[in-house]
C-alpha cells in the first residue's frame, strides 16, 4: 500500500474527505518526527512506540575496497510494536 492508497483508506474508514485525511496523515508524520527529534518517545497504547535510538560508533569494512572505515555514532528512528498489534498480526 502506498501513501495515496493509505490516505484513501483512512478517508473511507473515518468518513473524511481525502484532503482532510491527507492533512491528518501529514500532521501525524510531522508530529512523530518532531517527537523523535526532541528525544522523546511517542507511545500509542495497543499499537507501539516510536523513538530515536542511539547507535554507537563502530568500525566497518568498505565492501568495494576491503578498507577499514570508521562509522560515526548516530541516531536512528525505531518502532517497537505493542503487544496488541503483535497479537493481531499473529492471529
Amino acid at each position: 500500500m502506498n501513501k495515496n492508497e493509505f490516505i484513501a483508506k483512512i478517508a473511507e474508514d473515518a468518513a473524511l474527505k481525502k484532503g482532510d485525511a491527507e492533512k491528518f496523515l501529514d500532521a501525524f508524520i510531522a508530529t512523530v518526527k518532531e517527537v523523535m527529534v526532541s528525544g522523546d518517545k511517542l507511545q500509542l497504547v495497543g499499537f507501539g512506540t516510536f523513538e530515536a535510538k542511539e547507535r554507537s560508533a563502530k568500525e566497518g569494512i568498505n565492501p568495494a575496497t576491503g578498507a577499514k572505515i570508521q562509522i560515526p555514532a548516530c541516531k536512528v528512528p525505531a518502532f517497537k510494536p505493542g503487544k496488541a498489534l503483535k497479537d493481531e498480526i499473529n492471529k
